[in-house]
């Protein structure tokens, strides 16, 4: 089979997993369809069917070529690699299709096999490999006032390195604590760019708006046997947003609503404010019924020459 043939996904996994060697059993590489456009947008879809994804520019032919804003990492990213459509496993949440295009931000034209890499929380704001409300800089928020604060704290400045990773996570990165690997997935563009994931909306955490993270890989090769990305090099890190209107609605269903999380709004995500852009294009598969299924769509605008340093 091409490396680029469509293979069934493997089956979902909680525990038990060894970082590398159970990747031989993840799903397989999936082809995609049609062209995304970015922008900002909520709009109904046919009854019973799957929407279309539109252009946040009328009567646009071809999507955006706009170079895609650079964004860190963050701590939470493991280089698993798994090549899978699915990345959903048993994680509860809105099912949401994320469909990306990406094209050569010099020439507009798709960049076929480039290999888009996603990893997010799910509803609960956990990320697999850790634990607990996930920290924009890592850990779990403290649940009480310390009460064994010394009482001859120095007044001077701090003489020694911080500890502990900058909010956002910069490049500390942390080591996972477990070997799960929900919501984690690496697809390869089509000829038309386009590369298509199954996944759930994502959930919150202390510190950050609702968000996607995203690698564009290119010139690297799929493992057929471990169904695993290898080699190439990263030509983008960036991150993906979700509007406000409809963060609010999925925020009042299950198991969104038992997130007790207090949720950052775009205007107050620091990471969105300095990108400037990375809005999906969001349209409900089922008139009406958000509840029943999302499909999310932009444009990633990417230099395939570049070599960016992850932030």
């Amino acid at each position: 089979m091409d490396e680029n043939e469509t293979a069934q996904d493997g089956p979902g996994r909680r525990t038990g997993l060894s970082r590398r060697a159970a990747l031989t059993t993840m799903g397989g590489v999936g082809l995609t369809v049609g062209a995304a456009a970015g922008g900002v947008a909520l709009a109904g879809g046919a009854e019973g069917g799957t929407a279309t994804p539109v252009s946040a520019t009328s009567g646009a032919k071809r999507p955006s070529c706009v170079l895609s804003p650079e964004t860190i990492e963050g701590p939470y990213y493991l280089d698993y690699e798994m090549v899978r459509r699915n990345v959903t496993e048993d994680r509860p949440g809105v099912p949401l299709i994320l469909r990306t295009t990406v094209v050569d931000s010099r020439t507009c034209r798709p960049i076929p096999r480039a290999a888009v890499d996603i990893w997010h929380c799910d509803a609960g704001g956990v990320y697999s490999g850790y634990e607990g409300n996930t920290l924009p800089g890592g850990g779990t928020p403290p649940t009480g006032a310390p009460t064994d604060a010394p009482t001859d704290a120095p007044t001077g400045a701090p003489t020694g390195a911080p500890t502990g990773p900058p909010p956002g996570g910069g490049d500390m990165h942390q080591d996972p604590v477990n070997d799960l690997t929900f919501l984690r997935g690496v697809q390869l563009a089509d000829g038309h760019g386009a590369a298509e994931f199954a996944t759930v909306y994502p959930g919150w955490y202390q510190g950050r708006a609702l968000h996607i993270h995203v690698k564009v890989h290119i010139g690297g090769k799929v493992d057929r046997q471990k169904k695993t990305y290898t080699g190439g090099h990263v030509s983008h890190t960036g991150q993906l947003f979700f509007a406000e209107d409809l963060a609010e609605k999925v925020a009042t269903l299950s198991p969104y609503k038992d997130n007790t999380v207090e949720r950052v709004k775009l205007d107050d995500d620091f990471i969105y404010q300095q990108a400037g852009s990375g809005l999906l294009t969001i349209r409900p598969l089922h008139k009406g019924r958000i509840e029943r299924g999302l499909l999310a769509t932009i444009t990633l605008g990417v230099d395939p020459t570049a070599t960016p340093t992850a932030a």
